[in-house]
């Protein structure tokens, strides 16, 4: 069984040396949905800007009882993916409004399918300097603006900040 300090290990080894910002490139950080329903486990890599999720032949990501368009995840300009739940289903954003941005680890539901947004951690901008690991309860200075994100979606290229990405143990 693995311990806490080797499962932080291997995140760290991951995760880029210099990362102190989330502003990862355009679409960073293989952003994907964990799918499940009882025996069912499957991935569904989030590659456009709109995905449809439901029972309709022409959805993205086809799920049998679903209602024919029951939700859909938007990329939108600030490189953020918004979950819109038009049919029933949980979420975690427990309001009236039945729209979230995605974090990773949201969770929500489509008619007994389950479904995990995920996306590396130094991509989710809700994680600066490194999340949990990287003292998320200690005084933190801002991040620096967001990148011009349409103008990386218009050129059809993914940001290229200076920095030389590496994946270690990956």
């Amino acid at each position: 069984m693995r311990t806490d300090k080797e499962a932080m290990a291997k995140d760290l080894s991951r995760r880029p040396a210099d990362a102190t910002t989330t502003h990862a490139g355009w679409g960073g950080g293989d952003p994907h949905l964990l799918v499940s329903q009882e025996d069912v486990r499957e991935v569904f890599h989030l590659t456009a800007d709109e995905t449809r999720i439901g029972s309709s032949p022409d959805s993205e990501l086809v799920l049998a009882g679903a209602d024919p368009l029951h939700a859909t995840i938007t990329h939108d300009d600030r490189d953020e993916f918004v979950l819109d739940l038009h049919g029933e289903g949980e979420m975690n954003a427990g309001t009236d409004d039945r729209s979230e941005i995605l974090r990773t680890g949201a969770r929500f539901t489509v008619a007994g399918w389950t479904l995990v947004f995920m996306r590396e951690e130094f991509a989710d901008h809700g994680r600066p300097y490194g999340g949990r690991e990287g003292g998320e309860l200690s005084d933190q200075p801002a991040q620096p603006q967001r990148p011009d994100y349409p103008a990386q979606r218009e050129d059809g290229r993914d940001a290229d900040d200076g920095r030389e990405w590496e994946v270690r143990n990956g």
